[in-house]
């Protein structure tokens, strides 16, 4: 790593997708999320990385980050980060910058020997780069599966917990996302005219519909199938919602279905005001510190702005990034992280 790198691949593997961001001269000129459910296997991978190859022309470095290692087809973490490094050899020329967190990037020979600082670091280098750029801010990040909630502090990432288990503890990582999380990893119960009903310990429906319903999901971030494997519309939604509570959709009107829609997405955003009071209760961040939101539930996080009576900002408009890449870099906050963040190594 020795040129300068004007041309810098951002790439963030996951266990459900693979997120990517081109930048030009420390700039973000396109991002790009891609459906790989590892646990059907590697090759979802593999395809994913040949439909994103012309992101990669003339790249003069490509930076990974990755939480694809805790994909059950692997056996442990360490297993995973081996296997995914294993990938990027077989499918990039030249030797690509790994994200090591607390260690910064390495090389890919020294990541197997980080696993700690290298397994799920995503939401350090989106953390690291707010930092970075307004100093003093709670960054919020809700992807399609969690959501990662980190104080910045005086230009640094000022984290309580470093692992998944210790961000467990901390309130820093909740394990709820816009668009997989199952209903009933939300709440065991939802009023239902006028009275507590539990909900059915099957995976019926996820959240995606509760939000297509309430008319806030971009169809194009749900790239998973539905519960049942059928049609994704409001129709087909309150019908999936509807099961979670023994019935069918016709029991009630469109309006009931639509006020238990929205009653599911409000447990849902108390868990994550539950995690901020959590992380940022030992970070006494000025009033004027804003919530900075990312990944693709950014409404909810923008409600949660206004729970903590912030400002909130959306990491689209604080990165450099041509207008037409804003939105999906910030989908992709940590691939559009890791590749500002590589572009200034020399």
């Amino acid at each position: 790593m020795t040129k300068e790198h004007k041309v810098v691949v951002g790439c963030d593997i996951g266990g459900a997708h693979f997120k990517i961001a081109r930048a030009e001269n420390g700039r973000i000129v396109e991002a790009l999320t891609l459906a790989t459910p590892l646990w059907l296997g590697l090759d979802q991978l593999t395809k994913a990385i040949k439909e994103a190859s012309p992101l990669f022309a003339g790249s003069d470095l490509n930076a990974f980050t990755m939480t694809g290692e805790l994909s059950d087809i692997f056996a442990s973490r360490e297993a995973g980060i081996s296997g995914l490094l294993e990938q990027i050899a077989r499918h990039f020329s030249g030797e690509p910058a790994i994200y090591a967190g607390r260690s910064g990037f390495v090389k890919p020979a020294q990541a197997v020997k980080l696993g700690g600082d290298v397994a799920s670091a995503n939401w350090h280098a989106s953390a690291a780069l707010v930092a970075r750029i307004l100093g003093d801010a709670l960054f919020v990040d809700m992807g399609s599966t969690t959501t990662d909630i980190i104080v910045a502090r005086d230009g640094k990432v000022a984290n309580q917990g470093y692992t998944d288990a210790e961000r467990l503890l901390t309130g820093e990582l909740v394990y709820t996302g816009f668009v997989r999380s199952a209903l009933h990893g939300i709440t065991p119960s939802a009023p239902v005219q006028g009275r507590p009903t539990p909900l059915m310990n099957e995976y019926f429906a996820s959240i995606a519909d509760v939000h297509r319903i309430l008319g806030v999901l971009d169809e194009s971030d749900d790239k998973q199938p539905s519960a049942d494997r059928q049609a994704k519309t409001v129709e087909g939604s309150t019908a999936r919602m509807a099961r979670m509570v023994g019935r069918d959709a016709a029991d009630l009107s469109a309006s009931e279905w639509r006020d238990l829609a929205a009653w599911f997405s409000e447990q849902q955003l108390r868990l994550v005001h539950d995690g901020t009071f959590l992380a940022a209760g030992t970070h006494r961040l000025a009033d004027d510190a804003p919530v900075v939101g990312a990944g693709i539930g950014r409404w909810q996080i923008s409600r949660l702005a206004t729970r903590m009576d912030r400002r909130y900002m959306d990491f689209a408009d604080i990165i450099p990034a041509d207008e037409t890449a804003r939105k999906e870099a910030s989908s992709a906050a940590p691939a559009a992280a890791v590749a500002l963040l590589a572009s200034e190594l020399s």
